[in-house]
């Protein structure tokens, strides 16, 4: 597996199950805020994205003026069901354990809440101190801006064209794209839908998968093979 030099893991929906979770209860708020909307339909449309991104598409879709409270209504109620509740995706601890490569965490959320989930599904001791939250690296812009990934491969020492990622969301596998990374596609967790994978393919991602079983062998293929060569 010499082809690469970094895997990157993103965490909501890659790591830890806690898209679902998020997707509940944004949704319940949305619908009663005066936007009807289910879990599964939020998920679908706004995985990956932070709750202010989230916010905005709504009011500029709908043209719904939403209160001003909301932006942080959701913070401690999700914290503490997230830290209370989340659990890991199964098979994460065996198969990144047994891929011999520098790896990292990059997040679109809050250090506090990653460190928290990742401690809950006792998978923080795999990537610390390697946890990148894209709220914290520079002007502070969230995938799909590139600067996240930029950032972790620069302190991780890593040639970002060597550099592989595992993502959920569109907005995840674009950022890391743009970043010039290569993406595998992550299907595997609560929140997916039936498009999943082709719309992570149509972004970037050269193969998607929905187990962490088949990890490993998917990460030795695509280091023997460039599509460059």
């Amino acid at each position: 597996m010499a082809g690469f030099d970094l895997i990157i893991f993103d965490c909501d929906g890659v790591l830890v199950d806690s898209e679902i979770i998020a997707a509940q209860q944004e949704a319940k708020l949305l619908s009663e805020a005066g936007y009807p909307i289910d879990a599964g339909e939020f998920a679908e449309r706004f995985a990956g994205m932070t709750w202010k991104e989230i916010l905005l598409s709504v009011e500029k879709e709908a043209g719904l003026p939403l209160q001003a409270n909301l932006l942080e209504k959701p913070e401690k109620i999700l914290d503490a069901k997230l830290a209370r509740d989340v659990k890991g995706i199964a098979g994460v601890l065996p198969a990144v354990a047994s891929i011999d490569i520098a790896r990292c965490v990059c997040s679109n959320s809050k250090p506090h809440r990653i460190e928290a989930m990742l401690k809950r599904a006792g998978t923080l001791d795999l990537f610390a101190p390697h946890i990148f939250s894209a709220l914290m690296v520079g002007d502070g812009r969230p995938k799909p801006a590139p600067d996240v990934f930029e950032h972790a491969a620069e302190q991780m020492n890593a040639d970002p064209a060597k550099t592989l990622v595992l993502e959920d969301s569109v907005h995840g596998v674009t950022g890391a794209r743009a970043a010039g990374m290569r993406v595998v596609g992550f299907t595997g967790a609560s929140h997916t839908y039936p498009a999943h994978s082709d719309r992570l393919t149509d972004a970037g991602a050269e193969t998607a998968i929905n187990r962490f079983s088949d990890l490993p062998a998917v990460v030795e293929a695509l280091a023997e093979w460039s599509p460059l060569s």
